[in-house]
């Protein structure tokens, strides 16, 4: 009974409701039309496989460093390694394990998706120890982290398909959307954290004024970028149509009812929960996904 405690704790901590952003990685599959390709799909499974492993040693990491901080935090507190329940010594131990053995395995993917997977471990780390209190620049690192399984997505593929191209509208479209979700975030914390600075350090050079600004200039540019992606002359030649641009409403919806949730229903806190909780969005996603597949196929 320890045992399956210890386990659970372990697996808590590795939070997988959060492995859902590492969903971008299957962007690659789609957007290269290697959809249909089971081997492309196993490849690109085996890639969020992956990298949902090494985003679980990350999270457990940042439990780690944050342990003092998450005591006193009305959530976090009750979290496995701030509660006691996980000790720091078998959490960092089972990070390691995990972290080691991912890495290992990416090598034989190609060495462009074992880069790819090294940097995602570095930059987080980073993230956790001292960029995540630098102003500005944290919100641009989790953007970033987008970006790199955005590309892994498609380096995965070049284990198999070497001539497979990497979109740089794949990369605005994502840096876009992930900054947004970042910048609401951050915007929840500042209003709904008591004395929030104490939290995260970086709240303290915030303010509701400045978040509320960049999360308009984030969502106007996600939904821009998708817009003029969907009818670039490369687009349509690529994909032989123009029919892409009917894909738009639903990332108009995506994005206008998620400002919904975070003005209007006081979310944004955790945008994966959002994503699995929030019918409306998992549908509208759904249908954005249906759509765009049966467009590139036909």
């Amino acid at each position: 009974m320890r045992n399956m405690n210890g386990l659970n704790a372990i697996l808590i901590s590795m939070r997988p409701k959060q492995w859902t952003k590492n969903l971008v990685l299957f962007a690659g599959v789609v957007f290269s039309k290697n959809f249909t390709s089971p081997s492309s799909l196993k490849e690109s499974f085996y890639g969020f496989v992956i990298f949902c492993a090494l985003s679980g040693t990350i999270y457990i990491l940042n439990d780690i460093f944050d342990r003092e901080k998450d005591k006193s935090h009305p959530v976090k507190r009750l979290r496995p390694i701030a509660s006691g329940t996980l000790s720091v010594a078998a959490a960092s131990i089972v990070s390691a394990v995990v972290a080691a053995v991912s890495l290992a395995v990416s090598w034989f993917f190609g060495l462009e998706f074992f880069i790819i997977a090294v940097a995602f471990v570095v930059i987080n780390i980073a993230y956790s120890l001292f960029i995540k209190n630098i102003v500005i620049l944290d919100v641009i690192t989790i953007s970033f982290s987008f970006l790199l399984r955005a590309v892994a997505g498609v380096a995965v593929l070049r284990s198999i398909i070497p001539d497979v191209e990497l979109s740089p509208w794949l990369l605005i479209c994502t840096l876009f959307l992930s900054l947004f979700l970042a910048i609401c975030k951050r915007r929840h914390e500042m209003l709904f954290l008591e004395n929030a600075s104490s939290h995260r350090k970086s709240l303290g050079d915030y303010s509701v004024h400045l978040l509320d600004q960049l999360v308009g200039l984030s969502a106007t540019t996600s939904l821009l970028s998708y817009s003029i992606y969907t009818v670039w002359p490369k687009t349509v030649e690529k994909f032989h149509t123009a029919n892409l641009v009917y894909t738009i409403p639903f990332v108009v919806f995506g994005i206008m009812r998620y400002l919904y949730l975070v003005y209007n229903r006081n979310k944004g806190e955790d945008p994966s929960n959002v994503l699995i909780m929030e019918k409306s969005i998992l549908i509208d996603v759904f249908l954005w996904f249906v759509v765009t597949v049966l467009i590139l196929i036909f």
